[in-house]
């Protein structure tokens, strides 16, 4: 039986008198490549903020290697192994690439290493996602595809178990979502289990083992890809009645 390395049970979150997440459940094996989509609205960002800390629910559980995390802050969880990436790049804007995946290497992942040491780290992971001949660069001087480079390669300086992917296709040509895709294969084939939450179907249906669908904040639906395009349900949610 594969190992779960996530588990959501009955996660609930509300703001106010609006039911962002009702009575959510899911679970995410270990090294999965794992879907996560909905209509606009459909509480996929609040969920993966209630997974990475940016949010408290208020009723359920969250569990990460069996641990429940849900009362941990956000950098507790990141050290246990959660990353996220941001559909809107973050960078440290005045600091050069390689500075910018210093930071989570030296204090995020707690390496032990001499500042040489994490240089050199923080280049091998430029040279892994096609960033190196920029590393003296600054965030200002890359392009869109770049930009979404370097958040991939900022997240994977903290090391993730689990890697969350945030529409980090969001904008971009069919031949740079197939580069991001390139990248996200490769980081899966090394061990990291990888949720995508994203709006490109065929990137989704393409890299997914398994996909859950959320609609207004419920669960409808959850399978193999083919499974979830057959699903009246979800057809409904994306197309109406």
């Amino acid at each position: 039986m594969a190992e779960k390395l996530l588990e959501i049970r009955n996660v609930t979150k509300r703001f106010g008198g609006f039911h962002a997440l009702t009575d959510v459940s899911l679970h995410v094996e270990k090294n999965e490549r794992f879907g996560l989509i909905g209509p606009n609205g459909s509480g996929k960002t609040t969920l993966i903020n209630c997974i990475s800390g940016a949010l408290r629910n208020e009723g359920g559980s969250i569990l990460f290697a069996g641990t429940e995390i849900g009362a941990m802050p956000a950098y507790r969880r990141t050290r246990l192994g959660i990353a996220r990436s941001f559909q809107i790049p973050k960078p440290f804007t005045s600091m050069t690439l390689l500075e910018n995946l210093c930071i989570p290497l030296e204090y995020t992942a707690h390496a032990k290493s001499h500042g040489a040491d994490v240089a050199s780290e923080a280049m091998e992971i430029l040279d892994q996602i096609g960033l190196a001949d920029r590393a003296d660069k600054l965030p200002a001087d890359l392009t869109q595809i770049d930009m979404r480079k370097l958040e991939l390669a900022r997240a994977m300086a903290a090391k993730p178990q689990l890697l969350i992917s945030d529409e980090a296709m969001a904008g971009l040509s069919a031949n740079e979502v197939d580069g991001i895709l390139e990248i996200l294969f490769k980081l899966n084939e090394g061990g990291i289990t990888i949720i995508m939450i994203e709006h490109i179907m065929r990137a989704v249906m393409s890299f997914s083992e398994r996909i859950v669908v959320l609609d207004a904040g419920e669960k409808i639906a959850e399978g193999t890809p083919d499974e979830v395009v057959n699903n009246k349900e979800v057809e409904r949610a994306y197309l109406g009645e």
